[in-house]
């Protein structure tokens, strides 16, 4: 190669030492080595897997520094699903504030990590000869899968979504161990590139050569669907998920226990592609769950927000909401009754935005108060012209609230807790995060039905979500009843929402399908619609990379 690109000397053997397995020496591993032993393949498949869990060092930074925490994070944290409490050091925050750099620790370890794992992969593809045997093929398979997985990645973090225009600036595409020199390629070779890796991968592959931590046939046509559901192809989303279906109903791919899926996901028949943890593995206060959920450990101070409620609350049975979101209330003898509502005014770097709260007396269907000897009502609104929500006009803004029992709470938030990546094995911290899972790709067929005007079929698709996260008969959909939506569009991304919260896909929903964004709620973000083309939604390119390969930095940075 002329220059090392990518900030990081791309030899496979500098693979970081916190990982759990042994590996050959930098200056031993090369494509003879590999071509003397399949077992070579399968070694640096299972350093990708291993180096995509494990702390990292950059910058003098190695504690929760992870591919997998950052990936969730920067994917989650920009949209309309989660709020920060407040401010804190971790580089989250400058992800869910939109405040991004680019010499954050977060947005350099995710490029650095992806494109090592990207050349691990390269090395694999080189030098495994195709046909030589079955268990070859498979690892050479899944070194397709990894490396598609890796440039989607890139793509959707660092550049504007491919419904925004394929000839936009995207990603250096790397497919060879000897690269020219570094050029960000746009953004429509990059997907045409992760489609070809996906279709050569499901064509090597067969079932799982282990658990849901290595990919499959199944897993490399997962993601497939999610692809060409991105790129718009909506009738190849439906032709990929039929072949995989190969007959079968989709309820039939569903885990039947919800309530316990994540706990299981690593074994589960529905996960189709995850980042297996074993006991030994777990992260404590440096994982994902940390965030979300405090038990005996772990800081919990991400909560679901108000919007991502209100929907859920709609049907108080739905599994999704009873397993997976635990409010935190005080001593029940309180026996008070709150409106919680964010502040429209008071927000700064330190806090976030508070929250306003005040104990409330009914008025008619209603709520009231009183601040600073002034009467304030709290509104019940009809939603699609069935559910409801509250407001309050407060300031001169119209502001979503909540009503209900007096919670426990952190800086003025209500505490609502997620368990969706804790408990595996008993363990509050310990998880194996799905990539990719039967439940969404049987969403991605029925966006695909509803982007084509299949209504009827889009239906039938969330109904099948629906049944299984324990919603009533009185609530699926039908082209008859459509509970108020404009249209079957709007029911499937809103079921995607309810389905696939913190599972990183709400951003990349909204923006690819050109919708805004709404964060006018509680916490450390700023309180706007912020407009699906805003720049802030693409990461910077990391410092150590563009002013050493001095490839365009992007726009606003």
């Amino acid at each position: 190669m002329k220059k090392i690109v990518l900030f990081v000397a791309l030899m496979v053997g500098v693979v970081l030492t916190s990982c759990n397995l042994d590996y050959f020496p930098s200056d031993e591993l090369n494509s003879d080595v590999l071509l003397q032993d399949e077992a070579g393949a399968e070694y640096i498949m299972d350093g990708c897997y291993s180096l995509l869990k494990d702390e990292v060092e950059f910058l003098g930074y190695s504690s929760g520094n992870s591919f997998v925490r950052h990936y969730f994070q920067m994917s989650e944290f920009p949209a309309d699903n989660t709020c920060l409490s407040s401010h804190t050091t971790d580089p989250l925050y400058e992800a869910t504030a939109l405040k991004m750099t680019d010499n954050l620790k977060n947005v350099g370890t995710l490029w650095m990590v992806a494109y090592k794992v990207i050349y691990m992969t390269n090395t694999v593809i080189e030098s495994t000869e195709e046909g030589a045997s079955a268990t070859s093929d498979h690892l050479l398979g899944e070194a397709y899968f990894v490396r598609a997985w890796m440039h989607f990645n890139l793509v959707n973090l660092y550049a504007k979504p491919y419904s925004h225009g394929r000839d936009n600036i995207g990603v250096p595409l790397h497919i060879s161990t000897n690269n020219p020199e570094p050029f960000r390629e746009k953004v429509g070779p990059v997907y045409d590139q992760i489609v070809k890796d996906l279709t050569k991968a499901s064509q090597l592959m067969g079932a799982s050569r282990g658990n849901a931590g290595y990919p499959s046939k199944d897993a490399a046509l997962g993601l497939l669907s999610r692809v060409h559901l991105y790129m718009g192809s909506y009738d190849e989303v439906i032709n990929t998920v039929n072949t995989m279906l190969g007959g079968a109903t989709p309820a039939s791919k569903l885990d039947a226990d919800l309530a316990n899926y994540f706990i299981n996901a690593k074994t589960s028949s529905e996960t189709l592609f995850c980042i297996a943890h074993e006991p030994t593995e777990t992260p404590g206060q440096s994982g994902i769950g940390s965030m979300y959920i405090n038990d005996g450990m772990g800081w919990g101070e991400i909560y679901p927000t108000s919007p991502l409620l209100y929907l859920y609350e709609r049907y108080p049975m739905d599994l999704r909401y009873t397993s997976f979101i635990h409010p935190q209330y005080p001593d029940p003898l309180l026996n008070s009754t709150t409106v919680y509502f964010p502040d429209p005014e008071t927000a700064d770097d330190a806090s976030g935005r508070l929250n306003l709260s005040f104990v409330v007396t009914p008025d008619g269907e209603n709520y009231k108060f009183t601040d600073g000897g002034k009467t304030y009502i709290v509104e019940k609104k009809t939603v699609n012209g069935e559910y409801f929500e509250y407001h309050v006009n407060y300031k001169g803004e119209d502001c979503l609230a909540r009503v209900h029992e007096t919670m426990k709470n952190r800086n003025t938030n209500p505490i609502y807790y997620v368990s969706k990546f804790s408990y595996q094995d008993g363990d509050p911290m310990l998880s194996s995060p799905v990539i990719c899972r039967w439940g969404e790709v049987i969403l991605n067929r029925a966006e695909a039905y509803a982007q084509l005007g299949q209504d009827a079929k889009a239906y039938e698709d969330v109904n099948v979500i629906r049944k299984r996260a324990g919603i009533p008969a009185d609530g699926m959909f039908s082209t008859s009843d459509k509970h108020g939506y404009a249209s079957a569009l709007d029911v499937v991304l809103d079921e995607r929402r309810l389905e696939l919260a913190f599972e990183a896909h709400r951003l990349f929903d909204l923006i690819r399908n050109k919708k805004d964004v709404d964060r006018k709620f509680p916490g450390a973000q700023p309180w706007e619609v912020v407009k699906h083309t805003d720049d802030r939604f693409q990461y910077p390119i990391p410092n150590n990379e563009w002013t050493v390969s001095h490839i365009p930095q992007n726009p606003g940075y």
